[in-house]
């Protein structure tokens, strides 16, 4: 009986040490990385009655995590804020109309938060994936269901991710600012393109 005892301790401690080393490999492939906002891009395009204009966000951040363990990687966590008041424009005076249609004295961030992933296909032999995520993007205190389609790289400690997306302000509440007693008009429709860079 005592043999028998030690035998079922000895496959239960082989069977612990057994799970510990399967797991091993997952825990390790599950990568992190933090949007180094000092690299890359992301910009907001659009057009007015006058010219087209462009906003670069100068204050971003955020949080993506891939999991690698697959043939294809798997995408768990992706956030990414920028300060409103960080749109520059580069003309003070249309800076002012952007943040007061924004209405930033109350909503002071942008934010997109990952809900799954649609798809993802690889793109050649190398370390590259066209991805279309769900996520849930925040402007000006309202939130709309989205997709974002993007390109992801990652190599070693450094991820990037690529993509552009169009949206329409009125879909977030927000009134295409207008200059000039009105005779300036913003387009509704605008598009952010994002070149963004992440590092462990």
């Amino acid at each position: 009986m005592k043999s028998y005892i030690k035998m079922n301790q000895r496959s239960v401690k082989i069977a612990l040490l057994a799970m510990v080393l399967g797991l091993a490999p997952i825990t390790l492939s599950s990568q992190s990385f933090k949007l180094s906002n000092g690299e890359g891009k992301l910009m907001v395009t659009g057009t007015s009655s006058l010219h087209d204009w462009e906003e670069v966000a100068e204050q971003k951040s955020g949080t993506l995590q891939v999991d690698i363990t697959g043939e294809l990687p798997k995408i768990t966590t992706l956030k990414f804020t920028v300060e409103a008041e960080s749109l520059k424009s580069g003309k003070g005076a249309m800076d002012k109309n952007t943040y007061k249609a924004l209405n930033t004295d109350s909503h002071k961030q942008i934010v997109f938060q990952l809900s799954g992933v649609k798809e993802i296909t690889p793109v050649g032999s190398t370390n590259k994936y066209k991805v279309v995520a769900n996520g849930n993007l925040t402007i000006a205190g309202k939130t709309n269901k989205i997709e974002l389609p993007f390109d992801l790289t990652v190599n070693g400690d450094k991820a990037t991710l690529e993509g552009k997306k169009g949206l329409k302000m009125t879909d977030y509440g927000v009134e295409p600012p207008k200059a000039l007693m009105g005779t300036i008009k913003t387009g509704d429709e605008i598009e952010i393109h994002y070149n963004t860079v992440w590092k462990k």
